[in-house]
């Protein structure tokens, strides 16, 4: 069985001669060779890779058809003892008439053979002159040697695990409705085509996207192998173009041209791929006239384990990509502004009340909050901004906060918490010198009480400032900074609130700009308790829960793609090689898991706000789970810290 539902893919485009079978098979085999080495598991060669794409009227021949026919029976006899499932074409006759067949290989064995569906036939293509296309076969089955082999559109190859594969090839992919989209819907979980695209100027980027959003559309990985510089050069060129996406995302591209054979590699996730399709109903629901049930050919399950060296697995997935940083983060902010103006013209608010400390989630909300004025052509005083010094205060936060608040022009209100605390300590009986939850949680709901008057005085609407992060590991006072109006970062994780802050820096003053930059550098606490003799913060919650690099990254695969505990540590391992040691993983995922599930609590009475990503959990929209949920289950699949 692969390694937690990963399973490594390779695309080859051998040397060939034009109806050269011998020496085309000697070819195959010898790239073949190195890619088993290199543990694929699922192997995938160019249309017609035994004879050629370009032998035009020579596969009227039946001395180049018998050839084609014992060289896949070769094939498949020589590649026994492979872990490997291959994929090679052929030109096959049947009852008089040519078909352009994939088959399928595993161990020995040929285990069903899948038609070309559309056959191009205009301009350089004239397929039709030689075949017939899949709609015309009138056989289920077709005997080779003295094995009976399947034989149609509807076969699905599966391994009894989580691979299920669907072959579609060439054109079908680019017809108006592929094979594919049928074969995902009836379980295909990775479609692969061997295909032979000439190449002209600019159709490389259409056959991108092509591959790309069809990954996308059936929720599938998607392996694509072309013929190469290699084949006749009469009329055409082919560039030997190798893709696999994995659900709309190109995670692996061969080199067009080569002179030599090539090969591409990717470690694509299969199980998370039905996880996503399990959780997208939508997927589920659609509905294809005259879909049959698919004809499942099963075989043995890898023996092998994929070291993952393939895989590309995002340290920071939420965080966007270089080239699209500044648009995504422009887009978020716009989200937030637009959700937060909708709730303060509805709500017929005067003001924005809200309460600064000179952290990042604080500071985000406020600079949305002067989006939102931009909105609606309001001045930006009328945001209430509030800083409230309390025990854990330092001098660089409190800074920033009185900078920040000034330099986007909203109305400054400074309110010392200390003496309000101190008053609620000695009503309560607690000993102030007791460093407790109790010591910390008085200060923030003193400040959560404040904000809420205040909002009453002046006829406006608390701004919350919690972020994503925070609400997935219950890191929040419960009826305290929990506790808003109309929470603006609900849907924003921590990672992504400090890539979101550095945008809006750079297109600042100077001086802004200095500011935010500043609140970004300062380590993440909520200073509830007293700082360092020097003044700088003794609390700093990534000491405390861990790295929000590595909580962001488990909340991600844990919410989007359920992975299961031993796949959320191995993912990490993988993803942060180099950065975090297994122990501190091991560390964190275990205070992940357990927060996560105990803090849901807090949860199910969140605020309104706006979702701007694929992740979040408000109990209305994403994220539906009992308060009493238990986390032993996940907790005894992983090792102890």
């Amino acid at each position: 069985m692969s390694h937690l539902g990963y399973y490594r893919i390779a695309a080859v485009v051998p040397r060939l001669r034009i109806a050269d079978v011998e020496y085309n098979l000697e070819q195959m085999l010898a790239a073949g060779k190195e890619a088993e080495q290199q543990q694929a598991q699922v192997l995938l060669y160019p249309e017609f890779c035994f004879s050629g794409y370009s032998c035009s009227d020579l596969f009227f021949q039946p001395h180049l058809q018998r050839a084609c026919l014992k060289a896949l029976q070769d094939w498949a006899a020589r590649t026994a003892d492979w872990d490997v499932l291959s994929i090679v074409s052929l030109p096959i006759l049947i009852h008089d008439a040519l078909y352009n067949v994939a088959a399928a290989v595993r161990s020995g064995r040929i285990l069903g053979l899948v038609p070309k569906s559309v056959l191009p036939n205009y301009r350089e293509f004239y397929e039709r002159r030689q075949f017939r296309p899949a709609s015309d076969l009138r056989v289920p089955e077709l005997r080779i040697g003295s094995d009976i082999v399947p034989i149609g559109t509807d076969l699905i190859f599966s391994d009894n695990s989580d691979l299920k594969m669907g072959i579609e090839i060439c054109e079908d992919l680019w017809s108006v409705v592929p094979p594919s989209s049928s074969l995902a819907l009836q379980g295909a979980r990775l479609i692969v085509n061997p295909s032979a695209s000439n190449e002209l100027a600019g159709k490389a980027s259409y056959r991108r996207q092509l591959v790309s959003q069809q990954s996308a559309r059936c929720l599938a990985a998607y392996a694509y192998a072309s013929a190469g510089v290699h084949e006749s050069t009469q009329d055409v060129v082919y560039g030997g173009h190798c893709l696999i996406a994995e659900n709309g995302r190109i995670v692996a591209e061969g080199a067009r041209f080569a002179r030599e054979s090539t090969t591409i590699y990717a470690d694509v996730d299969l199980a998370r791929l039905g996880s996503a399709r399990l959780s997208e109903s939508s997927f589920a629901d659609a509905v294809m006239p005259g879909l049959g049930a698919a004809r499942l050919v099963e075989f043995t399950p890898f023996d092998s384990i994929c070291d993952l060296r393939y895989a590309q697995v995002a340290a920071r997935p939420f965080l966007p990509s270089p080239s699209q940083s500044a648009e995504r983060c422009e887009e978020i902010l716009q989200i937030q502004a637009a959700g937060l103006a909708k709730r303060l013209e509805h709500s017929s608010a005067k003001t924005m009340v809200i309460g600064i400390s000179g952290g990042l989630d604080s500071t985000l909300a406020l600079l949305v909050c002067a989006r939102a004025c931009a909105l609606l052509g309001l001045p930006c005083s009328v945001i209430e901004a509030v800083t409230m010094p309390g025990f854990g205060t330092t001098g660089r936060t409190y800074q920033n906060a009185l900078s920040m608040i000034r330099l986007v022009g909203a109305s400054l209100m400074e309110v010392d918490i200390k003496a309000a605390c101190l008053l609620h300590f000695k009503d309560l009986d607690f000993d102030p010198a007791l460093r407790t939850t109790t010591y910390e949680n008085v200060q923030a709901r003193e400040r959560t009480k404040m904000l809420m008057n205040l909002a009453n005085k002046t006829g406006g609407l608390v701004v919350g400032t919690g972020d994503l992060s925070e609400i997935a590991l219950g890191w929040s006072t419960y009826n305290g900074d929990h506790m808003s109006m109309y929470a603006v970062n609900c849907s924003i994780p921590k990672t992504l609130i400090r890539c979101l802050i550095e945008n809006v820096a750079r297109q600042s003053s100077p001086e802004l700009r200095d500011v935010l930059l500043d609140v970004n550098a300062t380590p993440v606490s909520p200073e509830l308790l007293p700082p360092s003799d020097d003044g700088t913060i003794e609390q700093k919650t990534e000491e405390v829960l861990g790295p929000y690099d590595l909580h962001d990254f488990y909340l991600y695969h844990f919410i989007k793609y359920a992975a299961e505990p031993k796949k959320l540590r191995a993912l990490a391992i993988r993803a942060f090689a180099g950065e975090y040691d297994e122990a501190l993983i091991d560390r964190s995922l275990h205070i992940f898991l357990r927060r996560f599930f105990a803090m849901q609590f807090k949860r199910s009475c969140i605020p309104d706000g706006p979702k701007v990503g694929s992740i979040a959990l408000s109990p209305r929209g994403d994220w539906r789970m009992p308060s009493d949920a238990c986390s032993a289950l996940w907790l005894a699949d992983l090792p102890r810290p």
